[in-house]
């Protein structure tokens, strides 16, 4: 018998309950993974609320790491007792386990923990496609990070400045400079603490900024177009204070300006793409570019605390569940 996570309707934490759910046999390409680590993601609260489509009733959670308990017919890519990670996949990692696609599975190497790599795969899959695909960010790049204090931008700034970029970081109260400047960012400004355009003007003495990475939505979304030099790219990819407005094409006309919305799913869906991500970021865990930051973890049984702890910005870094 597997416990999981339900949900019957979507709204506020305390519509997540655990529930014991049938241990199903692997079908074809399928395996069994018994979980380790679960990792919670702002995602995951987008889609609890119904801000991001979620079927109900049906789970929550898109990323694991565990050990194989059973494989199907078909499979040869893993075998019992191994030790893999995953993300996406379809809703469903808060859970003690599950079944899922094996080809999707990531190995996990010696070197890191369950918890290391339920902490760093979703988050750094996500920081590899915005810096390497959606912007190819390299030597001279000036970058403008909002939310450096979270669990993807705390991935971000360490490895935008090992690709050679001056990294000005964005953070929601005082606090948190510390950790943002520790994390590799070469500035720190609080919002609402200062004119954010006139400073990243001043930092770089009017060129301004070529990417802005905006996890915020739609209360940063003026300040960060005013913080682009000519012919700079807005990178939308979240929307923790609501989606962005709309735009009309001539704002971005006068700078010449590029505007994206690029998500995970059209990035990590593609299996060989996928993979190739997850090593990379493996591989800058192995050489010390990037490493998990995990804030806190929680029973799976006080899901309900850990999206209330995230939800109000109290996390200082990836929190995880432990079944």
């Amino acid at each position: 018998m597997a416990s999981a996570i339900r949900l019957t309707r979507t709204g506020p934490p305390e519509v997540m309950a655990l529930e014991h759910v049938d241990q199903a046999a692997p079908g074809p390409n399928e395996v069994w993974v018994d979980h380790e680590a679960i990792g919670v993601n702002y995602l995951d609260v987008m889609q609890r609320k119904g801000a991001v489509p979620l079927p109900v009733p049906g789970g929550l959670g898109l990323e694991a790491a565990g050990r194989v308990g059973a494989v199907g017919p078909g499979v040869g890519n893993v075998a019992v007792g191994d030790r893999v990670a995953y993300i996406l996949g379809g809703p469903g990692s808060y859970a003690t386990g599950r079944l899922y696609a094996a080809e999707r599975l990531v190995p996990i190497p010696e070197s890191l923990t369950f918890e290391d790599a339920a902490a760093i795969l979703f988050k750094g899959i996500t920081a590899q496609y915005l810096l390497k695909t959606t912007y190819p960010v390299g030597a001279g790049t000036v970058v403008l990070l909002y939310g450096v204090g979270g669990g993807v931008g705390q991935l971000m700034a360490p490895w935008a400045k090992h690709l050679g970029a001056t990294v000005i970081g964005v953070v929601s109260k005082e606090a948190s400079v510390a950790r943002a400047k520790a994390s590799g960012c070469d500035a720190v400004l609080v919002w609402g603490a200062c004119d954010l355009p006139a400073e990243v003007t001043r930092i770089t003495d009017g060129r301004k900024a070529n990417v802005v990475y905006d996890a915020v939505g739609r209360d940063t979304f003026q300040a960060s177009l005013d913080s682009l030099g000519a012919r700079g790219v807005f990178v939308s990819f979240g929307a923790s204070t609501g989606a962005p407005p709309p735009v009309e094409i001539s704002t971005l006309g006068k700078s010449s300006l590029f505007l994206t919305r690029p998500s995970l799913a059209t990035h990590a869906t593609d299996v060989a793409e996928y993979q190739q991500r997850a090593a990379d970021v493996f591989s800058a865990v192995a050489n010390g570019i990037i490493k998990p930051a995990i804030w806190k973890t929680y029973p799976l049984s006080e899901v309900v605390a850990a999206h209330t702890a995230l939800e109000q910005g109290a996390s200082a870094g990836t929190i995880l569940l432990k079944p």
